[in-house]
């Protein structure tokens, strides 16, 4: 009786002294995400026609979507490096290929989408939240939006656009 005692005080006082390190480490892990999200937001060329995504597992940073310039890649890389207590970065993000095609497309669709009139308020600001990813003829929507309707209405109006081959919408509602 007197060691099952002590082996859950043993336990309890394991617990707390493994609570504060977790808490520590969940910290450095919320304060390296929001200096990545900051940091790939500042990039000078990233534009509407490029998608950053991140994940944050502890002191590492994955780096992963698409962008149309080969310097955009690296440059996120290396500002992710720079940020305090980042081990190590994998960086995953794919360059789309040259296209003049896929270059057309792209103005068409930007057009098409942030020039609807129900839609136009996501073209106000630096950053525009819709996404527009062009490889190859084919388009996918990324980013956010206010509401369902806009969601559909996004992709109706992509995939309107005359030389589209198919359209994926994984544009996010945010919930207010």
């Amino acid at each position: 009786m007197k060691i099952r005692a002590l082996l859950l005080v043993l336990g309890m006082m394991a617990a707390t002294v493994l609570l504060p390190a977790q808490e520590a480490s969940d910290r450095a892990t919320a304060r390296i995400a929001k200096e990545v999200r900051h940091e790939i937001l500042m990039l000078p060329y990233l534009g509407v026609f490029d998608n950053i995504t991140y994940r944050v597992d502890g002191y590492n940073v994955t780096l992963a979507g698409q962008v149309t310039r080969p310097t955009l890649k690296s440059d996120a890389g290396n500002v992710v490096k720079k940020i305090e207590g980042v081990e190590k970065v994998d960086n995953q993000i794919e360059v789309l290929p040259v296209s003049p095609n896929d270059d057309s497309l792209r103005r068409q669709l930007y057009r098409s989408i942030y020039g609807f009139s129900s839609l136009q308020k996501y073209s106000m600001g630096v950053q525009q939240p819709i996404r527009i990813i062009v490889k190859n003829g084919n388009a996918t929507l990324e980013g956010v939006v206010d509401n369902e309707s806009d969601k559909n209405v996004a992709e109706i109006r992509a995939k309107g656009v005359s030389g589209v081959f198919s359209v994926t919408n994984h544009l996010q509602v945010v919930k207010p």
